[in-house]
């Protein structure tokens, strides 16, 4: 038996199925990259400063600190896990800020009338009622000696475990949580089921009714909206699930000694709903594994539940699962339908299996500038004579600066950065101009890069073998150092640039490869931010990328009331571009083809929820003024970075870096958008913060590094007005400060003129 269900074996007993597994397809592209070994370069300890807090899995269980549910073993456990449309929380007794005292699971669900917007106008930012209470799934033995655990740590699920030490018995909860379940399931140990509603109470509770071997009842909560609720006792004990009752306004009681499960799910359209949740009451999903094929330009991935229980699963997807939802599957579509928090309406579909199609994947996307849908002959890689020359110069430059720029040695981010700069000038050198120089910047580079294979900079790596991944030393005695990345902030973030060079090198001279543990080090890297192996040791599935939302997560070992956030949609991608082209130079035909999947899903998913063009029906319509979310979390948005309000960094950062991939990630329509409504210089786009040059919206008035980053973007759309503006400047002069530490002038004039910007 799989370890994912070894806490209810209990309530398997009565299930007239067993554990549904599916089959993997023998081209699946979810294999292992490289055999788990750490290099012996990098020490391992067990001393991070976070505990794993009610941890139940044993300590070389793989773990999965990125995931929606960190929330359950952080801080003080009891923050929101959001499986959207729902979320849950432990109620740890509180009673305080409204919340009704608990110490039960609490089940919210918010409507879009209980969103809170800021007091600009238009708003800024908006947030969903945070812990608002609409039912309560307890138990009456639950009290202060409480205590909340987790076990069978998963990409997709965890359990939850509400557990009770005062007794001999243990009377326990255990919630399998999964993202996209349509029940709240609470299997209970010979317990005393309590559902609680908060506020004035109940507006009305109806039934019993029997649904085969289940008994329903119809609940009205406190907002007036309807929920329904299945008592499933185990088979055999003699439990009469029809004697559950109200003793208050707010407590609604069942016999003692309850074994089974107790499911509830919001029902917005009564009967039409009532009847898809009857068919699918008595099972629950305990876990899901994701497998992919990739064909050509085609890609498929496809989430297979695994169920106990008999019953069909009714599952809730995103808006970016239906548009790419497999065309024989439609059928699996319901009408239900509930509002996620920040992702628009999520939408009820029988789902055993599920498989998502990708038709566009750019697989001749290389390093040179790329334009979507031209094939490679299509491509603008050489250029005339007057454009070479400018192209020549600005390299001579770049060259002379990088030959004599330092590392940042502080930080990881700042170094890959560095590293991806140096790369992509040593590529544009030698694919592009020939130049003399290639030679000795290639030297430089991989001199540099040596070092940190080798383990020798300022903060030298960990492999952490309490949360599993590679952790820079900076912030063992500072949490906030380098971005948080001791506490796996951002991971996907720092080490794609890393991987990103390490292509470059590769691709330049492939002999590289062999010398020392370069290949090693970098495969450890794609292994801690992106890992492919579902039972890997060293490493989690999928760190950083959720494949179900369709985008990465930042944050890391952080509590978190508003939930995960994505900042930066650009670095995200570029994450994943660089899993493509290291796979490419290194001949991993599977990591290559997840790269481009990876792609092409957060194309999709980034138009949907972070890229607001005007028809964007995911996003409160108030809200699509700002064009992107700035912040997207899972309870909020901010149209804001941690780092400041204006424009130019709440926009610059899901632009950076500028790479072939930002063609297909950012549409056109969308940056075009974007452009007119803050950047234009003759418009009056709002401006916002201290009154400073870079607090004002039009790209003319910005005189930080932030403007290059505009400009380039301008390729985009105005590939003409970007190569003149990096050409020649405003007016004949040229600002070094215009461009940032993480690119040159010359690859933002290779970008605008491959993008047609030159002859």
């Amino acid at each position: 038996m799989p370890a994912a269900v070894y806490k209810f074996a209990s309530t398997r007993q009565y299930m007239a199925g067993d554990m549904e597994r599916h089959a993997v397809p023998t081209d699946n592209i979810f294999v292992p990259i490289a055999a788990d070994s750490i290099l012996p370069q990098i020490p391992i300890g067990r001393h991070h400063p976070v505990p794993r807090k009610g941890i139940e899995d044993d300590e070389d269980q793989t773990l999965h600190p990125n995931k929606f549910y960190a929330n359950a073993f952080l801080g003080s456990q009891d923050q929101p896990i959001w499986t959207h449309p729902y979320s849950i929380w432990w109620g740890n007794g509180h009673g305080e800020d409204g919340q009704y005292p608990t110490w039960g699971m609490c089940i919210g669900h918010v409507e879009a009338d209980k969103i809170s917007y800021d007091e600009e106008k238009p708003p800024k930012s908006y947030t969903n009622a945070q812990r608002r209470q609409s039912l309560i799934m307890s138990a009456q033995e639950l009290d202060s000696s409480t205590t909340l655990t987790t076990d069978t740590h998963l990409p997709f699920s965890v359990n939850i475990n509400l557990n009770h030490h005062s007794a001999a018995w243990e009377p326990k909860m255990t919630i399998p949580v999964v993202q996209g379940m349509s029940f709240i399931t609470g299997g209970y140990r010979n317990a005393t089921p309590s559902i609680l509603c908060p506020g004035n109470g109940f507006k009305g509770i109806v039934g019993p009714f029997r649904v085969g071997r289940s008994t329903k009842y119809r609940i009205t909560d406190d907002d007036g909206y309807s929920w329904i609720m299945y008592v499933n006792p185990v088979p055999g004990i003699d439990y009469d699930a029809r004697l559950f009752q109200p003793i208050d306004q707010h407590t609604f009681v069942g016999p003692s000694n309850f074994k089974g499960t107790i499911q509830i799910a919001k029902n917005p359209l009564h009967e039409d709903c009532e009847a898809l949740y009857d068919k699918a009451t008595g099972a629950f999903v305990a876990e899901a594994t994701l497998t992919g094929t990739v064909t050509d330009t085609r890609g498929t991935y496809t989430l297979s539940y695994t169920k106990v229980g008999s019953s069909p699963i009714l599952m809730f997807v995103l808006p970016h699962h239906l548009q790419s939802l497999d065309p024989t599957s439609t059928y699996k579509i319901t009408k239900l339908q509930l509002r996620t928090t920040t992702k628009g309406m999520a939408t009820a579909v029988w789902a055993e299996a599920l498989s998502f199609l990708e038709p566009n994947l750019p697989t001749t996307m290389c390093y040179s500038p790329w334009i979507p849908g031209l094939n490679p002959a299509q491509q603008r890689t050489r250029f005339s004579v007057p454009t070479m020359d400018v192209l020549m110069a600005a390299a001579d430059k770049d060259l002379r600066t990088m030959l004599s720029e330092k590392v940042p040695n502080d930080s990881m981010y700042y170094a890959g950065k560095t590293f991806a700069k140096w790369a992509t000038l040593c590529y544009v050198m030698r694919e592009t101009l020939a130049h003399a120089g290639f030679p000795s910047a290639l030297d430089h580079l991989k001199t540099e890069f040596a070092k940190y294979v080798d383990n020798r900079q300022r903060y030298p790596l960990y492999y952490d073998d309490s949360w599993k991944g590679l952790v820079s030393n900076a912030g063992f005695s500072d949490p906030g150092a380098d971005f948080g990345n001791t506490y796996y902030n951002d991971h996907h973030f720092h080490y794609g640039y890393f991987v990103y060079a390490a292509s470059v090198i590769a691709t330049l001279e492939p002999g590289w490869l062999s010398v020392g543990d370069s290949k090693q080090w970098v495969n450890s890297l794609v292994k801690d931010y992106a890992e492919s192996d579902y039972t890997g040791r060293d490493y989690p599935f999928s760190r950083n990328f959720d494949w179900w939302h369709g985008h990465s997560w930042a944050k890391g070992l952080f509590e978190s009331a508003d939930g995960k956030d994505e900042e930066s949609t650009s670095e995200d991608g570029f994450a994943s571009y660089a899993i493509k082209m290291w796979g490419k130079a290194i001949g991993d035909v599977n990591m290559e083809k997840r790269g481009n999947l990876m792609l092409a899903i957060q194309a999709r998913s980034f138009s949907n929820y972070f890229y607001l063009q005007s028809n964007n029906t995911n996003q409160p319509t108030k809200f699509i003024h700002n064009k992107v979310t700035g912040i997207l979390f899972e309870n909020k948005v901010d149209h804001a970075t941690y780092f400041g309000t204006a424009p130019p960094l709440v926009h610059g950062i899901h632009m950076l870096p500028l790479s072939p991939a930002s063609a297909y990630l950012r549409p056109k329509p969308f940056v075009r958008e974007e452009w007119d409504r803050f950047f234009t210089p003759s418009s009056s786009a709002p401006g916002s913060g201290s009154g400073s040059a870079v607090a004002l919206a039009p790209a003319d008035k910005v005189t930080s590094s932030w403007r290059g980053i505009l400009m380039s973007n301008l390729a985009l759309i105005e590939a003409r007005e970007s190569w003149e503006f990096f050409r020649d400047g405003v007016k004949g002069v040229w600002d070094d400060g215009w461009i940032d530490g993480g690119t040159s002038r010359l690859w933002y004039l290779c970008f605008a003129a491959g993008l047609g910007g030159a002859r």
